[in-house]
């Protein structure tokens, strides 16, 4: 259809009107109070013609300034080939809402079903949903289907190291459900796992344990060992990780993780200024009826031809709703076909390649501002992948350096302290790129003068 909406002519209406059996709108709004009704005009802006309104939205684009960006923190500016939006664009793919009818949606079953099958690959467990909203609601969820398998327990322990963001969304979750949340501390940037043996062991109460891998800081932690300690007192192992890095890491199914669950926009999906998002959630099959979401599975038709069938959709509202997991009823299916179609692109060669690319950039990064002498690794003895933090101890401020930078067009990383700047380094960063980040850290430690003014405008 070529229209973008459709207007409603006075005749239009009038015959609109005419069918529910009503003279006027005013007799279509009759049972809204009189008190409630609005009584005066729109207070809205002068009219535009269309090329005006095209005009200011194009102006208003233009004052977007691209950034070259250093930052991470769960989302992460990757590469995507450029056939990924072009199959997106199929009119096949235009919704991404639920299939009612399953039967008459088999292409949107097929991908879902190629979906849940690359991510059962890359986390290691066997069932995979498809899909949350983002990384955040994902792990929510987690939590609750925790205390779900955990009947009458109702606590959950989260690590220190988990990124905030998670941790805000969890404590929400949890207020409205009646779940508590202790909080693992960290040591030296990684989960005190001592501390997590003796919460265990003083308490009865504990659902589930909910762990990072890398952690908010960018380290790798070693959870050897950490799976039979949590199982011993009968809670269930969650583990998050971009889902990106799940081409080179060990899965949280290596790792004994009953359900892995965050954020998969690290598989080539634009960072668009804040969304969307994709929710990943896997499980064991033993927690498969507890799986928010719907599951696809494979079967064959009467006439012995391969076919797609909606499995189990075990939060729709419309299916037993007193025992629904969740009460949300839509997915990121469009962000899943995304997924799908990155993944059997880039495939397990493409992937790995990926995290080379940006771990050697990282190191690289690292090391060369630590030379200059004004920066030091925070967590020094700590394996990193592609993440890292960094303190500043030269003159002047950290945010001075943030500042000029952002002037300068670059996005230096993420503040997290006073002095301390989370860095991130993709494949989509060039080694000149790279280079001109130290030149900026050198020029501006030793020198301490602005390299740009807020113009922007280079000072000689």
């Amino acid at each position: 259809m070529g229209h973008r909406y459709f207007p409603h002519t006075p005749d239009d209406i009038k015959e609109m009107l005419g069918k529910c059996g009503m003279e006027s709108l005013d007799d279509l709004y009759a049972d809204i109070p009189d008190s409630l009704r609005l009584k005066r005009d729109y207070d809205l802006p002068p009219q535009m013609s269309e090329n005006e309104v095209r005009d200011y939205f194009m102006d208003l684009a233009m004052t977007n300034r691209p950034l070259t960006c250093f930052a991470g923190a769960g989302f992460y500016d990757h590469y995507a080939p450029a056939v990924v939006r072009s199959i997106l664009s199929r009119s096949e793919f235009l919704t991404a809402y639920t299939p009612y009818q399953p039967e008459v949606s088999q292409g949107t079953l097929q991908y879902i079903f190629e979906y849940q099958t690359m991510m059962s690959e890359l986390t290691g467990l066997p069932v995979s949903n498809a899909s949350m909203y983002d990384g955040t609601t994902a792990v929510a969820e987690a939590m609750l289907m925790c205390v779900a398998a955990g009947r009458k327990k109702d606590r959950v322990l989260v690590s220190a190291t988990l990124n905030p963001v998670y941790r805000e969304v969890i404590d929400t979750y949890a207020r409205y459900h009646g779940v508590k949340v202790g909080t693992i501390p960290e040591s030296d940037g990684i989960t005190d796992l001592s501390a997590l043996r003796e919460m265990l062991e003083n308490s009865g109460d504990i659902a589930g344990v909910i762990l990072p891998t890398p952690n908010y800081y960018g380290i790798l932690e070693d959870y050897d060992g950490v799976a039979e300690m949590v199982h011993s007192s009968k809670a269930l192992l969650v583990m998050t990780a971009p889902a990106s890095t799940l081409g080179v890491i060990r899965t949280p199914a290596e790792w004994g993780a009953d359900i892995a669950a965050g954020e998969a926009q690290s598989l080539g999906m634009p960072l668009n200024f804040g969304g969307p998002g994709l929710g990943y959630m896997c499980c064991t099959k033993a927690l498969m009826r507890k799986l928010p979401g719907r599951i696809v599975g494979a079967t064959t038709d009467a006439n012995g031809q391969r076919t797609f069938v909606l499995t189990l959709q075990a939060r729709e509202q419309h299916i037993r709703r007193d025992k629904a997991t969740s009460n949300i009823c839509s997915n990121q299916g469009l962000m899943a076909l995304y997924a799908s179609v990155y993944l059997s692109l880039m495939g397990p060669q493409g992937l790995r390649e990926v995290n080379e690319l940006s771990c050697s950039g990282a190191h690289y990064l690292a090391s060369k501002l630590v030379e200059t002498g004004s920066f030091e690794l925070k967590y020094p003895s700590r394996q990193f992948l592609n993440e890292f933090v960094v303190r500043y101890t030269g003159d002047g401020s950290l945010e001075d350096f943030v500042e000029i930078s952002v002037a300068g067009g670059c996005l230096p990383g993420i503040k997290i302290a006073d002095d301390e700047l989370l860095v991130c380094v993709t494949e989509t960063r060039t080694k000149e790129e790279i280079d001109r980040y130290i030149w900026r850290a050198e020029t501006f430690s030793n020198a301490h003068t602005p390299l740009f003014t807020p113009e922007g405008e280079t000072n000689n």
